[in-house]
């Protein structure tokens, strides 16, 4: 199971196989490269669940006991009671500490280039949307004004205690996403104009109505905001399709938004490094 994290995954099973998806055509539920730990009673991680990931987990014992194959060509299709379309190659190899350490520096990597999430209060959506958030690709920080809200946070949450929120605005790495969400319109407003004053930010929402998205752009418009600036706010954060203020479905709403968000920011990079013909 994924509840471990590899490193202590790896030491508590001595003998495991790495289950990898080498080459990855068509329709298939994960890319190439994506990987999985194989004990002889435990997984780690995942190539994308179904028939194929059972015959993988088997074939991977299978290696455990001295049998199976170090490659599997799979098509996904009726065959094996899926319907992808596509076609996956397995590479299948008993894991060594070499390989469990480029693993290791591989999911570092990974975590290093995870999009950075600001959120500012953490009050009842902040909450649920930092432990929404914890299992997605995000580095997510918590920035409070009080002690006792930045507890019960999941703990790969990096958690900042200030005064002055607004002040960590200008910390958020360029590209990374703003999320207002304090106990106080006011503070809500002064954090929104930091965010929106700069111009390398991914995302900037806050929470709120759209009656508060006119009161914030009266008010920005008093303090010298310029046009270019409330366009590209989110407020309402998560979208006017579901009106429902649970704060469990509004921070599921707003992972959507960010995931999406940055999926059409990855297409952009994309296509620009995509050289003319």
């Amino acid at each position: 199971m994924r509840d471990l994290s590899l490193t202590a995954f790896i030491a508590s099973h001595p003998a495991l196989i790495l289950v990898e998806i080498h080459e990855a055509k068509g329709s298939t539920p994960r890319e190439a490269g994506t990987f999985m730990l194989v004990s002889d009673t435990s997984i780690w991680g995942t190539i994308g669940g179904g028939q194929f990931e059972y015959m993988a987990i088997d074939n991977a014992r299978a290696m455990l006991s001295g049998g199976g194959e170090a490659v599997m060509d799979i098509p996904l299709g009726p065959e094996i009671g899926q319907c992808c379309g596509g076609h996956t190659q397995l590479a299948f190899r008993p894991l060594t500490p070499e390989l469990a350490e480029t693993l290791e520096r591989r999911l570092r990597d990974e975590e290093d280039e995870r999009p950075a999430v600001t959120l500012f209060g953490s009050g009842h959506v902040g909450q649920a949307l930092a432990r929404a958030l914890a299992p997605l690709p995000f580095a997510v920080t918590v920035v409070e004004t009080r002690a006792e809200a930045l507890e019960d946070l999941p703990e790969d949450a990096t958690k900042h205690l200030t005064a002055m929120p607004e002040a960590f605005v200008e910390k958020i790495p360029a590209g990374g996403a703003a999320i207002i969400l304090t106990h106080d319109h006011a503070l809500d407003f002064l954090i929104a104009q930091r965010a929106l004053a700069r111009t390398d930010l991914a995302y900037v929402g806050m929470i709120g109505s759209l009656t508060k998205r006119a009161t914030f752009a009266s008010w920005l418009k008093r303090e010298g905001g310029g046009d270019d600036m409330l366009p590209r706010l989110v407020l309402p954060i998560g979208g006017t399709t579901v009106w429902d203020k649970r704060p469990a479905v509004i921070a599921a709403l707003v992972a959507a938004e960010l995931l999406e968000t940055y999926a059409a920011r990855q297409a952009r990079t994309s296509k620009r490094q995509v050289p003319s013909a």
